[in-house]
């Protein structure tokens, strides 16, 4: 038997997760105060982007409305559009950032869809060639190359350099 090592990921296997009172993740996060902490990467007027603490590949950010919503209906014009300006900056960060190939940007509406949070948020995954082998395929298993606290430092620097918060 081939033995895979991979040393590094127990940083990520006992990094903390959210808090178990944490019931509301998405509201609760921008209230902690820390957003290193939180792994909030940037706000805007009514929504934020935040680091998926379960990625599907380095970089994975989460566009969030400030304001619990489930539906695209249900937001407002001016939050729909500020949304969306979340979107379009968290690519233009992703690509300056951690350079990937291709970029996934999505919707999960519905928990049939795969929305495990009743809060909407768009995914914005970074993409490479090559970034899917064996192990998902294989052993439903992911391995990740870079660690949140690495991944944030590299977005926020970029931030930084784009506007002062």
């Amino acid at each position: 038997m081939q033995q895979l090592h991979a040393y590094w990921r127990m940083d990520y296997i006992e990094a903390p997760r959210y808090p178990a009172t944490m019931k509301r993740p998405f509201t609760e996060l921008p209230a902690m105060g820390d957003d290193r902490a939180a792994l909030i990467v940037h706000r805007s007027g009514h929504s934020y982007l935040v680091l998926n603490r379960f990625p599907y590949n380095p970089g994975h950010l989460l566009a969030v409305p400030f304001r619990e919503v489930v539906e695209l209906e249900e937001l407002s014009v001016e939050e729909r559009a500020d949304l969306m300006e979340e979107i379009t900056l968290a690519r233009r960060l992703l690509t300056e950032a951690m350079k990937p190939d291709g970029v996934n940007i999505g919707f999960n509406l519905g928990a049939q869809a795969g929305g495990s949070i009743s809060h909407l948020h768009a995914h914005i995954v970074p993409r490479w060639s090559g970034d899917n082998n064996f192990m998902p395929v294989l052993t439903q298993t992911r391995v990740l190359p870079q660690a949140l606290e690495t991944t944030w430092e590299r977005l926020d620097s970029v931030v930084r350099r784009m506007s002062p918060r």
